[in-house]
């Protein structure tokens, strides 16, 4: 891949971004992808007694708690960012995974009218057990996970679609989330997606395996999912920014998109146009946890977008969320716009 020239922004006015996080109180935004549960059971190996039954020892569950996952997890990431409206459209199961969803999305203030309940699907689900014994360290076991293995019924892919153009029609963006092997993301709705996008609808997609399939819409991929998207096999772990910035750009030529391609702890390059920019990370002092903050990058920066802000703006008050989050350790955390102004130095 050829190496492509790019400007680098440093950060982003404070003025500027207070217009921005100011603005977001306005706004209305829809994400619509592969809904889960977040389910953690943490044990307390102390308290494990030898089973009678089995030649095992139990795991005693001393703590439970839900949140909402996946594109869920993005919804909440939006609320937290205080908009005038946010709403969730997926697909759920008829079971109690699926009503513990649909209270946690309200406990967010998260619209769910647009979530479909269907009999014959799972609500996806991520389960982590914890475990600690005697010392303060804390591991976690295999997941037990909830997914679906089979296409979605033509009936509730056009129940879905109903619910998309219902509510793209009155949201200032549209966030995509297609995750899974067999998600609510079918090829008609990302059909859907793109006629929307083709016809004014702001659209932003995250897309673990299929970000090259989506054209004229918002592309945020990370720098794997980037490269996988135009066939190179290459770790960019080790790839220089200019080497970076030309995946970027060749992605962005190729599908008639705006790229956003997140580089982890080193930021990340924004492509519009055929001009590149770079814009890198706050500097973090550890411990973090990356965990969720892909997410909180993509709430922050679609609100931005929505707003008007230019990509690299919104690219650089998304840096300073993430920067939030990772710092939220052992959770997966949330940056509120109270928490974003203190860290560019604006009175809350």
């Amino acid at each position: 891949m050829s190496r492509t020239t790019y400007k680098i922004i440093g950060g982003i006015d404070r003025k500027r971004a207070e217009d921005i996080l100011d603005g977001i109180g306005t706004l209305k935004v829809a994400i619509v992808g592969d809904i889960a549960l977040d389910v953690y059971w943490r044990a307390d190996m102390t308290k494990s007694e030898l089973s009678r039954e089995t030649p095992h020892f139990p795991l005693p569950v001393i703590q439970e708690w839900m949140s909402p996952g996946g594109a869920g997890n993005v919804a909440a990431n939006v609320a937290a960012l205080n908009p005038s409206k946010v709403c969730m459209i997926g697909i759920i199961g008829d079971d109690w995974r699926g009503d513990v969803l649909f209270k946690e999305l309200k406990k967010r203030s998260i619209d769910a009218a647009g979530v479909i309940k269907c009999a014959d699907r799972f609500t996806n689900a991520y389960c982590k057990p914890l475990r600690r014994g005697i010392s303060d360290v804390e591991y976690e076991d295999p997941r037990i996970d909830f997914e679906n293995f089979s296409p979605l019924a033509e009936a509730d892919e056009k129940r879905l679609t109903n619910e998309i153009e219902r509510i793209a029609a009155d949201s200032d963006m549209l966030c995509v989330i297609d995750q899974m092997r067999f998600g609510c993301i079918t090829p008609a709705i990302r059909d859907k997606i793109m006629q929307l996008s083709s016809q004014g609808v702001k659209i932003i997609v995250d897309s673990r395996d299929r970000i090259g399939l989506y054209k004229n819409v918002i592309l945020k991929p990370n720098d794997v999912e980037a490269y996988r998207a135009m066939d190179s096999d290459k770790d960019p772990k080790g790839a220089g920014i200019d080497e970076l910035a030309g995946i970027a750009s060749a992605l962005s030529k190729r599908n008639h998109s705006p790229v956003c391609m997140t580089l982890g702890p080193r930021g990340c390059v924004y492509v519009e146009g055929g001009e590149a920019y770079y814009i890198p990370s706050p500097e973090i002092e550890p411990p973090i946890d990356t965990c969720g903050a892909g997410d909180t990058f993509l709430s922050a920066f679609s609100c931005a977008l929505a707003l008007g802000a230019e990509g690299y703006e919104a690219a650089a008050v998304a840096n300073i969320a993430s920067s939030i989050t990772v710092k939220k350790i052992g959770m997966t955390g949330t940056a509120t716009i109270k928490e974003i102004k203190s860290r560019v130095g604006l009175n809350t």
